[in-house]
């Protein structure tokens, strides 16, 4: 054990403190005894495990890594047990999903040793409520998802603005748009934004960070979905089918039959997986305000779950269509709930109606940056979701209604420049 907390010293001390996610006070301010912080792999938990740790005393946090070997003899509630004896305070535990009882040896942590605080990360497709000791009493649960635009301007840019809620936002957008473009250059930093800037690890080759987030999905469909759901190869193979699907056709409105027989998969198979791969934060499904929802409900709309893995994964078949929709939904999902509409784009909170549009500088900018070839750029027009046909007359007579463009750098009324929902957390 001496070895492992000379280990927990060593990455707590060198944990980079320059730059804290949005959540990073709250969990700060939380007197919850055990807290499970769930992300999917690059979101940056185990940089914010260590960031937590400097707050306290050395001698009285332990950071853990749960693939450690040690554990292939020593068993965690063992460990914790005497960490609690010399004094500690807070443990620290990373990918907890990786030792086997896991969720029995935390309960019994939580239960036996109260002077104990608890942080633990996971696969984001883990469900901590699910399994051998039910934790939904003892856990406080909190998502950590991509870096938002904001997060961004300050992690790479050094511009640190505040975070923006979605009513002062639409109450306030002119203001603050004409503010804030007073201090950035908005449509620059948004267009680096959507295809490099979800993750903390882009260092200026492209090419590079499109491999790594291959490899990260990757690592997410062999290893975190293999390891919780116990599913075979062949399962695994056909879900990585499923997304590249999905990739080449986002927005994708799904025909469960036909997909089903192509990629040699049972209806309910084909759903569950679905289910998965939004769970595993790879893809957002919406489902039709007017459908009522079951488990094997089929979504009526699909999209990847952020904008760089649409460049990463659909290669030279970006649609600017489908990047805006997926932006605007990437940061609505985190604070709020969405669904779709009968008319326009997003219905969120069951209040706000958002259709998004493109401005007539969109075009020129897409064949300047070849996003999709020239020469398919009237059959995508004609096709995408909120292209340029799309006005005011899709809202028209919908309170609450909002036109989102892109490539707007202010707006007025109830039209609303997309970057701004990048400040939403």
């Amino acid at each position: 054990m001496e070895s492992l907390l000379g280990k927990s010293r060593i990455k707590i001390k060198n944990a980079p403190d320059v730059f804290k996610r949005f959540i990073y006070d709250n969990i700060l301010k939380s007197r919850s005894r055990l807290l499970a912080i769930m992300g999917a792999r690059g979101s940056g938990k185990t940089t914010l495990l260590l960031q937590l740790g400097k707050e306290r005393n050395p001698d009285e946090v332990f950071y853990i890594a749960l693939d450690d070997l040690f554990f292939s003899e020593n068993s965690l509630y063992e460990t914790a047990a005497l960490f609690s004896k010399l004094g500690g305070k807070l443990l620290l535990l990373d990918e907890v999903h990786k030792y086997p009882n896991w969720s029995r040896e935390i309960k019994l942590i939580y239960d036996d040793l109260p002077e104990l605080q608890v942080i633990f990360t996971s696969s984001s497709v883990l469900d901590i409520y699910r399994g051998e000791s039910d934790l939904s009493r003892r856990a406080l649960s909190i998502r950590l998802p991509e870096l938002s635009f904001r997060e961004f301007l300050l992690f790479y840019e050094g511009i640190d603005l505040p975070v923006l809620s979605l009513d002062t936002i639409l109450k306030s957008h002119s203001h603050i748009s004409m503010d804030l473009t007073g201090k950035l250059k908005p449509l620059k930093h948004f267009h680096n934004y959507i295809k490099t800037g979800c993750y903390p690890y882009y260092d200026g080759n492209t090419g590079e960070y499109y491999q790594k987030l291959i490899n990260t999905v990757n690592l997410i469909l062999d290893v975190d979905i293999q390891s919780t759901q116990n599913l075979d190869y062949q399962q695994i193979a056909k879900m990585k089918r499923l997304l590249y699907v999905i990739a080449s056709n986002v927005p994708f409105t799904p025909n469960i039959s036909k997909l089903g027989e192509k990629l040699g998969m049972p209806r309910n198979s084909l759903v569950q997986a679905l289910q998965l791969l939004e769970k595993a934060e790879l893809i957002h499904t919406l489902t039709k305000t007017s459908r009522s929802i079951s488990i094997l409900s089929k979504p009526d709309k699909i999209w990847l779950h952020n904008t760089n893995l649409y460049f990463a994964i659909s290669g030279d078949r970006q649609v600017m269509g489908s990047v805006r929709e997926t932006f605007l939904l990437q940061h609505l999902a985190v604070k709020h709930s969405i669904s779709l509409p009968e008319k326009a784009d997003f219905l969120v909170d069951n209040t706000y109606t958002f259709e998004t549009h493109m401005t007539s500088t969109s075009q020129k900018d897409m064949n300047k940056r070849k996003w999709v070839p020239f020469n398919q750029l009237n059959q995508i027009y004609s096709n995408e979701t909120g292209g340029k046909n799309k006005t005011q007359s899709q809202i028209r007579n919908i309170p609450d209604s909002y036109l989102i463009k892109d490539d707007l750098e202010t707006g007025s009324f109830n039209v609303i420049p997309l970057w701004l929902f990048g400040f939403l957390y």
